[in-house]
């Protein structure tokens, strides 16, 4: 309540930094914004209140509200404002909306999911999948932090090699515990892999885990806790925290997760429509993925593509606790190599079920989720895009001190946005000081990328269906001796995996070597070290 409190003063005293006709400006919008997305979340409840003749009002909406606006508010205020200011202000103005908007939605999952906390009656057998394909000093101690699970249930795993050309597979092997089956494939890819595993698994419910990542001891437990919370439910995605810190390029990516990435799952939680179960850690039930005949070859972030198809067949799918630890890439060629898998998978996705848009019997898939995808994927990074041209253009036209004017005062609100976002996760505040890039720099970034991604997709040039993948930090960081050299990342997944490694039951190998090196330190989380 008091973050809260701070925020709404320092919103009203930034206020006071802007022209009286900039602030109607911003008040105006905003009214409007709340009005629209407010009404909308009030229909989603009330569907019958929707006629079939209204099936393509949430895209007729979507595109239009923010041409009405934009039209509306630059004709009242255009004899008072320059075309550049207004483009900025607005530009500006709906990129922070689009955050604005659902942060409190998400404080608001945060406080009903905390009040409770329902235990199963019996607590029912678990299986987790981790597919492989090239993860030496990866794998083992993604395994070590399944073996330190708390889960209270039977719980086995399952690890799919999938042609390696490393250790891999010894390496699994060699922290396989009693109820760790490894399994070695031709390289046939991720979902392959996956389903692979599937033809191995009996149990009810199924947990995917990358093995690049690592799971908090209570991840699982808290997984199987949110079956029983909701009904209907299909999958469950967990909550993913970037690991690796320390590095400029990560520590933004942590606060991404944290603001552009968990904040959004826990709004669509409300509505039981998580959009993405994520590779790193989901669960699912077992009949539901077997009447999706599991995972897709057809995009190439099968995680998304499954996602949808679970909720296009009107299951529920809700966002968790359950914690899981991954490595960001730790530099921009990485990122860059990164994001256009995930934005091209996206847009393969999109198109994949673009049926969504216009058949109302999706439900909330068809009123909000696509919606909000498709939002998010062609007015806000064209926006991004246009707040950078105009910044530099002004420059040279003139008008830059009121520019500069109103890119502080967003800057501002997206800050005390973020640090409220950052109390939700419980996560470090320091992060915060990065939230300017959200909207200049790390923003257009994204979007140059977007954009790249989807001119290889409409060039049809082979682009669309290329696995790119980032090098990884452990892999490059090895030393002669093929020992990794220590990696900065929150300490309470390290401490994990250091326990895990102490109640391992399965066969080891010659030296029991902690594979982070860093189990016995205390690390700073952002990488800000007393030195």
């Amino acid at each position: 309540m008091s973050v809260l409190v701070l925020i709404a003063v320092a919103v009203l005293g930034l206020a006071l930094l802007l022209p009286p006709e900039l602030l109607v400006l911003v008040v105006a919008v905003g009214a409007m914004a709340l009005v629209y997305f407010s009404g909308a979340v009030y229909l989603l409840g009330r569907p019958e209140w929707l006629p079939e003749r209204f099936d393509r009002v949430p895209i007729v909406l979507g595109i239009g509200f923010p041409l009405v606006v934009v039209g509306v508010v630059g004709y009242h205020f255009r004899a008072l404002l320059t075309p550049i200011a207004v483009v900025f202000m607005l530009g500006l103005l709906f990129v922070f909306l689009y955050y604005w908007l659902v942060v409190p939605l998400a404080l608001f999952q945060k406080v009903r999911h905390q009040s409770v906390t329902p235990e199963p009656a019996a607590w029912p057998a678990v299986t987790v999948l981790v597919p492989a394909y090239n993860e030496e000093h990866y794998v083992g101690r993604c395994l070590r932090s399944i073996h330190a699970s708390t889960y209270p249930g039977v719980l086995s795993v399952v690890v799919v090699d999938d042609g390696s050309t490393d250790g891999t597979y010894a390496e699994a092997c060699a922290e396989a515990g009693e109820e760790t089956r490894v399994i070695r494939t031709a390289n046939g890819g991720k979902h392959a892999a996956l389903n692979a595993a599937l033809e191995h698994t009996e149990t009810e419910l199924v947990v995917s885990v990358d093995a690049d990542s690592t799971v908090h001891p209570d991840a699982i437990t808290e997984l199987v806790r949110d079956f029983e919370r909701h009904d209907g439910v299909g999958a469950i995605a967990g909550n993913v925290k970037v690991d690796n810190r320390g590095s400029l390029v990560a520590n933004l990516q942590a606060l991404e997760y944290v603001v552009g990435i968990n904040t959004f799952r826990r709004a669509f939680d409300l509505f039981g429509a998580v959009t993405v179960v994520p590779g790193s850690l989901g669960a699912f039930r077992r009949d539901v993925l077997d009447e999706v005949h599991g995972y897709s070859a057809d995009t190439v972030t099968e995680d998304f593509d499954l996602t949808i198809e679970i909720l296009k067949r009107g299951y529920a799918i809700h966002a968790s606790e359950a914690i899981v630890y991954t490595e960001g890439p730790d530099t921009w060629r990485d990122l860059y190599a990164q994001r256009r898998r995930w934005f091209q998978g996206n847009l393969q996705t999109v198109l994949k079920h673009r049926e969504v848009f216009v058949d109302s019997r999706f439900g909330v898939l068809h009123r909000v989720a696509f919606p909000y995808i498709f939002l998010s994927m062609s007015a806000l990074p064209l926006l991004g895009l246009l707040v950078l041209v105009l910044i530099v253009s002004s420059v040279f036209v003139g008008g830059s001190g009121l520019l500069l004017q109103l890119a502080v005062f967003f800057v501002l609100l997206q800050v005390l946005l973020s640090a409220l976002a950052i109390q939700i996760e419980g996560e470090d505040l320091r992060l915060a000081v990065l939230a300017p890039f959200s909207l200049f720099g790390y923003k257009q970034f994204q979007d140059v990328v977007l954009l790249r991604s989807l001119y290889a997709l409409w060039s049809d040039r082979g682009g669309a269906t290329e696995w790119l993948k980032p090098t990884r930090v452990r892999q490059r960081a090895t030393d002669g001796a093929g020992v990794p050299v220590p990696i900065a990342g929150p300490g309470s997944a390290n401490r994990a995996i250091a326990s895990a490694s102490e109640r391992d039951s399965g066969p080891t190998s010659e030296a029991d070597v902690d594979p982070l090196g860093v189990s016995e330190m205390d690390v700073d989380p952002l990488g800000i070290s007393e030195e």
